[in-house]
């Protein structure tokens, strides 16, 4: 059957065609600005993702919907200099609803040119959101898969060397037990006896410290609640580290148990304290804060996401140069003094983590602090 007549009128009119064309389009923000930035039209699109009506749009500067910083720098000045100047400009960033809740925007402007005087500008908004968090849970995945992929290959090595060192330190251990019986009263002998002894029980340590990176150590895994447990070593944590550094925790409610060795992650977490009072040493807060977080599963089908349960602290020390929180999980680097650090630490936790099917996460800004959160798999219920 024919169309009305008319429909066929509005179909080949040019400025009806426009007005279709730009009132269909909902999915995107399309609107005219004028040379200054104050917005002119306003289709669904915008209304959709903006959250404003077109009456409460027109006449205002498009600046509204940039956060108050990037106004403040002039970001959306910028933009509009960038595309008459280029004759096109396309950004990504954050955005602003009505309801004051941010989004992550795909824009691109392009100028309104008549005989060569700049009339306007037309912009075009993508809400990107969804992409862009589902690119950031893939690179966190990927990146966990690498580290464990890394760790997999060098704890095979250290948990044969470990053995081997740990046999050798006995006997040097059980000789110089022997020594001491023997020296009479010589000073002198003693202090070098005593100097041997202190280096062989670093020895050791270390030795241990390297196995349970090497994840060879055996787990007694059980379910465990871990606000429970933190709120249990909190005292214990605060006595070790009785300095001007404030301890404090963030709980989020109604976590789910994971199933994991609770003296393993009692470890874990005073090494990570310990890390974190030091680099705060001038006084400041550390927070240890809980939550409960879906990503990507590095082990699982491509897009397949589960449940963490994440543990993290966090300091306001002097935080981590790029290069150097690339590497803070590598066995044996360390930016502490000769003798003040093995440079197994986070490495221990890392081997820990990874033994129990989670991963670690490291965020640090230098001047600003440094946030090392342990995601660990949350304990699923059984299907009914």
């Amino acid at each position: 059957m024919d169309a009305p007549a008319s429909t066929r009128s509005a179909l080949t009119d040019t400025s009806q065609q426009l007005r279709l064309l730009i009132d269909s389009v909902r999915d995107h923000a399309l609107y005219l600005l004028d040379p200054e930035g104050i917005v002119c039209s306003w289709n669904p699109g915008a209304e959709r993702i903006k959250g404003y009506a077109a009456d409460e749009v027109i006449g205002t500067h498009f600046g509204r919907f940039y956060l108050p910083a990037d106004r403040d720098a002039g970001e959306p000045q910028r933009l509009l200099r960038l595309a008459a100047q280029q004759g096109h400009c396309s950004a990504e960033g954050w955005r602003v609803r009505r309801d004051r809740a941010s989004f992550r925007a795909s824009i691109v402007i392009e100028p309104v040119l008549e005989n060569g005087e700049l009339l306007g500008y037309v912009k075009i908004t993508r809400d990107i959101t969804e992409q862009w968090q589902a690119q950031r849970l893939l690179r966190d995945a990927q990146r966990a898969l690498r580290q464990t992929q890394q760790f997999e290959t060098v704890g095979r090595l250290s948990r044969g060397l470990s053995h081997e060192f740990n046999n050798l330190l006995t006997t040097i251990g059980n000789a110089l037990d022997l020594l001491a019986l023997r020296v009479g009263s010589d000073p002198r002998a003693h202090e070098l006896l005593s100097t041997a002894q202190t280096a062989t029980d670093r020895g050791a340590l270390l030795t241990r410290q390297l196995l349970a990176f090497s994840t060879g150590q055996t787990l007694i895994r059980e379910p465990v609640d871990v606000n429970e447990l933190i709120v249990e070593s909190l005292p214990g944590l605060r006595r070790a580290h009785a300095s001007g550094t404030l301890l404090g925790t963030e709980l989020a409610h109604d976590l789910p148990p994971v199933c994991t060795d609770a003296l393993q992650l009692q470890t874990a977490l005073a090494n990570l304290v310990a890390n974190a009072v030091e680099a705060t040493a001038d006084g400041g807060h550390v927070l240890i804060a809980t939550a409960l977080e879906h990503r990507l599963d590095p082990d699982g089908e491509a897009g397949q996401q589960r449940r963490y349960v994440t543990v993290s602290v966090r300091d306001q020390g002097r935080g981590m140069p790029v290069d150097v929180a690339e590497r803070a999980t590598e066995p044996f680097f360390t930016t502490k003094d000769i003798g003040k650090g093995s440079g197994l630490g986070l490495s221990q936790v890392f081997g820990f983590t990874t033994q129990s099917g989670g991963f670690v996460d490291v965020s640090t800004t230098p001047g600003v602090g440094t946030t090392v959160s342990l995601l660990l798999p949350a304990l699923e219920e059984p299907a009914p």
